[in-house]
Protein backbone atom coordinates (compact mmCIF):
# COMPACT_ATOMS: atom_id res chain seq x y z
CA UNK A 1 0.00 0.00 0.00
CA UNK A 2 2.83 2.41 0.88
CA UNK A 3 4.56 1.57 -2.38
CA UNK A 4 1.37 2.23 -4.34
CA UNK A 5 0.89 5.56 -2.54
CA UNK A 6 4.52 6.53 -3.30
CA UNK A 7 4.00 5.78 -7.00
CA UNK A 8 0.84 7.88 -7.07
CA UNK A 9 2.63 10.80 -5.37
CA UNK A 10 5.55 10.58 -7.84
CA UNK A 11 3.18 10.45 -10.82
CA UNK A 12 1.29 13.48 -9.48
CA UNK A 13 4.53 15.43 -9.06
CA UNK A 14 5.60 14.56 -12.61
CA UNK A 15 2.18 15.61 -13.94
CA UNK A 16 2.40 18.92 -12.05
CA UNK A 17 5.90 19.58 -13.40
CA UNK A 18 4.74 18.89 -16.95
CA UNK A 19 1.67 21.08 -16.49
CA UNK A 20 3.87 23.89 -15.18
CA UNK A 21 6.21 23.57 -18.16
CA UNK A 22 3.24 23.62 -20.56
CA UNK A 23 1.92 26.66 -18.70
CA UNK A 24 5.27 28.42 -19.14
CA UNK A 25 5.29 27.56 -22.83
CA UNK A 26 1.84 29.07 -23.17
CA UNK A 27 3.32 32.36 -21.93
CA UNK A 28 5.79 32.53 -24.83
CA UNK A 29 4.57 34.69 -27.69
CA UNK A 30 5.75 33.84 -31.20
CA UNK A 31 8.12 36.24 -32.97
CA UNK A 32 6.29 38.64 -35.26
CA UNK A 33 7.10 39.04 -38.94
CA UNK A 34 6.32 42.10 -41.02
CA UNK A 35 7.69 43.63 -44.18
CA UNK A 36 10.86 45.57 -43.27
CA UNK A 37 10.56 49.34 -43.67
CA UNK A 38 12.79 50.84 -46.34
CA UNK A 39 13.61 47.42 -47.83
CA UNK A 40 11.89 46.31 -51.02
CA UNK A 41 11.28 42.65 -51.67
CA UNK A 42 12.45 41.73 -55.14
CA UNK A 43 12.35 39.03 -57.77
CA UNK A 44 14.97 38.31 -60.42
CA UNK A 45 14.49 35.89 -63.27
CA UNK A 46 17.25 33.33 -63.65
CA UNK A 47 18.21 31.33 -66.71
CA UNK A 48 18.28 27.57 -67.03
CA UNK A 49 20.69 25.67 -64.78
CA UNK A 50 21.45 22.02 -64.12
CA UNK A 51 19.09 22.08 -61.10
CA UNK A 52 16.43 24.13 -62.89
CA UNK A 53 16.46 23.38 -66.65
CA UNK A 54 13.32 25.48 -67.25
CA UNK A 55 14.82 28.50 -65.49
CA UNK A 56 13.40 30.12 -62.43
CA UNK A 57 13.43 33.12 -60.19
CA UNK A 58 15.35 34.29 -57.17
CA UNK A 59 13.04 35.91 -54.61
CA UNK A 60 14.32 38.04 -51.75
CA UNK A 61 11.85 39.02 -49.05
CA UNK A 62 12.89 41.41 -46.30
CA UNK A 63 11.28 40.74 -42.95
CA UNK A 64 11.45 42.67 -39.72
CA UNK A 65 11.35 39.97 -37.06
CA UNK A 66 10.50 41.16 -33.56
CA UNK A 67 10.47 39.40 -30.22
CA UNK A 68 7.47 40.53 -28.11
CA UNK A 69 8.70 38.59 -25.06
CA UNK A 70 10.52 40.04 -22.06
CA UNK A 71 13.34 37.52 -22.52
CA UNK A 72 15.69 36.64 -25.37
CA UNK A 73 15.12 33.67 -27.63
CA UNK A 74 16.47 32.16 -30.82
CA UNK A 75 14.33 31.73 -33.92
CA UNK A 76 15.30 28.21 -34.88
CA UNK A 77 13.38 27.17 -37.98
CA UNK A 78 11.01 28.50 -40.61
CA UNK A 79 9.15 25.93 -42.69
CA UNK A 80 6.35 26.78 -45.09
CA UNK A 81 5.16 27.83 -48.52
CA UNK A 82 5.70 30.89 -50.69
CA UNK A 83 2.68 31.84 -52.80
CA UNK A 84 2.99 34.27 -55.73
CA UNK A 85 -0.21 35.77 -57.17
CA UNK A 86 -2.17 33.15 -55.22
CA UNK A 87 -0.27 30.14 -56.61
CA UNK A 88 2.15 27.92 -54.70
CA UNK A 89 5.63 28.85 -55.89
CA UNK A 90 8.12 27.24 -53.52
CA UNK A 91 8.54 25.24 -50.35
CA UNK A 92 10.58 27.02 -47.71
CA UNK A 93 12.66 25.20 -45.09
CA UNK A 94 15.32 27.27 -43.32
CA UNK A 95 17.29 26.56 -40.20
CA UNK A 96 17.69 30.17 -39.06
CA UNK A 97 19.44 30.28 -35.69
CA UNK A 98 18.54 33.98 -35.38
CA UNK A 99 19.04 35.32 -31.83
CA UNK A 100 16.47 37.92 -30.81
CA UNK A 101 16.92 40.05 -27.71
CA UNK A 102 14.06 40.71 -25.31
CA UNK A 103 11.60 43.02 -27.08
CA UNK A 104 14.19 43.40 -29.85
CA UNK A 105 13.80 43.37 -33.61
CA UNK A 106 16.01 42.67 -36.58
CA UNK A 107 15.73 42.99 -40.37
CA UNK A 108 16.38 39.67 -42.09
CA UNK A 109 16.60 38.75 -45.78
CA UNK A 110 14.77 35.57 -46.75
CA UNK A 111 16.12 34.22 -50.06
CA UNK A 112 14.01 31.68 -51.94
CA UNK A 113 14.64 29.96 -55.27
CA UNK A 114 11.61 29.22 -57.45
CA UNK A 115 11.99 26.68 -60.25
CA UNK A 116 9.56 27.15 -63.14
CA UNK A 117 9.49 23.40 -63.87
CA UNK A 118 7.96 22.71 -60.47
CA UNK A 119 5.24 25.33 -60.62
CA UNK A 120 3.07 25.33 -63.73
CA UNK A 121 0.50 27.69 -62.12
CA UNK A 122 2.77 30.74 -62.05
CA UNK A 123 1.90 32.15 -65.47
CA UNK A 124 0.39 35.32 -63.99
CA UNK A 125 3.40 35.94 -61.73
CA UNK A 126 5.85 35.38 -64.60
CA UNK A 127 3.91 37.76 -66.89
CA UNK A 128 3.85 40.41 -64.18
CA UNK A 129 7.60 40.00 -63.54
CA UNK A 130 8.41 40.34 -67.25
CA UNK A 131 6.33 43.52 -67.52
CA UNK A 132 7.88 44.90 -64.28
CA UNK A 133 4.55 44.96 -62.43
CA UNK A 134 4.34 44.20 -58.70
CA UNK A 135 3.73 40.58 -57.72
CA UNK A 136 1.62 39.85 -54.64
CA UNK A 137 3.24 37.33 -52.29
CA UNK A 138 2.29 35.48 -49.15
CA UNK A 139 4.63 33.45 -46.97
CA UNK A 140 2.81 30.93 -44.81
CA UNK A 141 4.54 28.67 -42.38
CA UNK A 142 5.54 27.28 -39.05
CA UNK A 143 8.35 28.61 -36.87
CA UNK A 144 10.15 27.21 -33.87
CA UNK A 145 12.02 29.06 -31.15
CA UNK A 146 14.50 28.08 -28.50
CA UNK A 147 13.59 29.89 -25.29
CA UNK A 148 16.02 28.33 -22.80
CA UNK A 149 14.23 27.06 -19.69
CA UNK A 150 10.88 27.81 -21.35
CA UNK A 151 11.47 25.08 -23.94
CA UNK A 152 11.33 24.94 -27.72
CA UNK A 153 7.76 25.67 -28.80
CA UNK A 154 6.55 25.56 -32.40
CA UNK A 155 4.06 28.16 -33.68
CA UNK A 156 1.83 27.87 -36.71
CA UNK A 157 0.84 27.28 -39.32
CA UNK A 158 0.22 30.97 -39.81
CA UNK A 159 0.69 33.75 -42.35
CA UNK A 160 4.15 35.17 -41.69
CA UNK A 161 4.49 37.82 -44.41
CA UNK A 162 2.40 39.39 -47.14
CA UNK A 163 3.25 42.14 -49.57
CA UNK A 164 4.41 42.95 -53.07
CA UNK A 165 7.60 42.03 -54.88
CA UNK A 166 9.00 44.34 -57.53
Amino acid sequence: MARRLSCIVVLCLIALACASLDGLRALIQPPRFEQADGRRSEIRLTGPTVDSPAGGASVRLWARVSNPNGFGLTLGMLRGTLNLEGSRAATVNFPLGLPLQARGEQDVPIDIMVSFQDVPGLGSAISRALSRQPIVYELEGTISVSAGAFGEPVFGPMTLLTGEIR
